[in-house]
């Protein structure tokens, strides 16, 4: 099965890349080859969503991009700054990726203001006025600012992963990251986080999303690529991807997703 040939992409777009990731392979425990030389540049302000079956390495291969992930060959490139081991170089990628879970992963004993504040305060240095003016804006862009004072306990599901996503814009960040965030959501609370994220995207956020929505793909991804077995198959704009895909993989994959 041959990959795609997706980097550079800048002339598709007009943009300049601001995600590199040239032949990245990773093994678990050195048996399981989850990443098999996967390549993929983002631009700036683009959008792209990763789908894929269960185990096909597309949530693995995003959280390379953090350093969540380590990988055993290949490159990445974050904004200029290249992903090694220096851990210089993975706190200065850190500060400018943010990354919205699966599970929202918030401090249960913080206020949804204090779990907002958190990392501004400690990371960016940030004064506790400034930090809060932020957070109130972007509880605000989210729709929950009159929850600030709540612990997330007292939250519903949807709610909890509009403060995560939040937290992580409160960091200021030039990359997003989606790790099938509304995959843990009741049905009816998937569009509240899916509109937030919409509203990201027309924003022109930079956004990479592992997510099986395909209302979502369609609507506000630039292209969609889809990852099976470690590798990147198919990468294209939702239109083609949907509806005219290459790979006999995704003709597979979709057929089991779309009804």
């Amino acid at each position: 099965m041959t990959q795609p040939q997706t980097e550079p992409t800048a002339n598709q777009t007009g943009a300049e890349p601001i995600i590199i990731a040239r032949d990245v392979e990773k093994w678990y425990d050195n048996n399981f080859h989850v990443l098999k030389g996967v390549s993929m540049t983002v631009t700036k302000g683009e959008v792209v969503v990763v789908m894929g079956p269960s185990g096909s390495g597309k949530s693995t291969f995003i959280r390379t991009f953090n350093a969540l992930e380590p990988y055993q060959k290949g490159t990445i490139e974050i904004d200029g700054i290249q992903l090694s081991h220096d851990l210089k170089n993975i706190d200065a990628i850190r500060r400018e990726v943010g990354m919205v879970f699966q599970q929202f992963n918030l401090f249960p004993h913080l206020t949804v203001l204090q779990n907002v504040t958190l990392a501004p305060i400690w990371v960016r240095r940030w004064s506790k006025s400034k930090a809060e003016e932020v957070a109130m804006q972007l509880l605000d862009r989210v729709g929950i600012l009159s929850q600030a004072n709540k612990f997330p306990g007292q939250l519903s599901g949807g709610q909890q992963q509009r403060v995560a996503i939040a937290r992580a814009l409160a960091m200021q960040p030039k990359v997003m990251l989606f790790d099938e965030p509304t995959s843990a959501l009741d049905p009816e609370m998937v569009r509240e986080v899916l509109d937030v994220m919409r509203t990201l995207a027309g924003s022109g956020m930079t956004m990479v999303c592992v997510t099986h929505e395909v209302g979502f793909a369609r609507e506000v991804a630039d292209r969609v690529v889809l990852m099976a077995d470690g590798m990147l198959v198919e990468d294209s704009k939702p239109d083609e991807f949907f509806t005219n895909p290459k790979s006999d993989r995704t003709k597979k994959f979709l057929s089991q997703i779309l009804h």
